[in-house]
């Protein structure tokens, strides 16, 4: 589960800072967009790798949480549950729908399936309109917004399990890592979020959509 975070979060990082050269303009983000596609056969060893860290990190996490309803069967429930953070008890919920928003990111700017300018602003290779196009509906940038939320509360709690089971926390060190894995949850939040708070207030002024 730790070994498989790591590599999503490392993921999670570099596809949110690549993403933030929307702010750039057209140019910038579209010429990024075009330096990963020309990666060919290494951005699809990158997609597999990231497929498979995906897969195992969900079967894996199937796992724990069934171990962990089977342990607490007759247990004192109550007193875990005290002891336990939201970020922890919400762990297999916000889970499951941040695979669903997975899901739909996928089909809404990979295979554009879910609207037609946006399809053929990204088939034309102008990575900054299919954004723009992408979040021009407030109820398709509320659910990222949202999702977003959900991610950072996952990641909170999950980074900081992380340290621990890769021997790296102890109680000196339990402080400032929580404080370094809740830091880098409102970091992912905010620069994801960003966006389309920005494509939906009209900030900043971005140029004319290209024709």
């Amino acid at each position: 589960m730790a070994l498989t975070g790591l590599v999503l979060v490392g993921f999670v990082l570099g596809h949110m800072s690549g993403n933030l050269l929307f702010f750039r303009g057209p140019e910038a983000l579209d010429a990024y967009a075009k330096w990963l596609h020309d990666l060919g056969p290494l951005l699809w060893a990158a997609r597999v790798t990231l497929l498979v860290a995906v897969a195992i990190h969900i079967w894996v996490g199937i796992s724990l949480a069934a171990e962990n309803r089977a342990a607490r069967a007759g247990g004192p429930e109550v007193a875990a549950t005290r002891r336990a953070s939201l970020a922890s008890r919400a762990m297999p919920h916000t889970g499951v729908v941040i695979l669903g928003f997975i899901a739909f990111h996928l089909l809404h700017f990979t295979f554009r399936a879910v609207n037609p300018e946006v399809a053929a602003a990204g088939d034309a290779g102008r990575v900054h309109d299919m954004i723009r196009l992408g979040f021009a509906d407030p109820l398709v940038s509320a659910f990222y917004i949202v999702a977003m939320a959900l991610l950072c509360l996952h990641l909170s709690h999950g980074v900081s399990s992380m340290f621990q089971t890769l021997g790296l926390r102890n109680e000196r060190w339990r402080g400032p890592l929580d404080l370094a894995a809740a830091a880098y949850g409102w970091v992912i939040f905010l620069g994801f979020a960003s966006i389309p708070l920005a494509v939906l207030v009209g900030i900043p002024p971005f140029p004319a959509l290209a024709k």
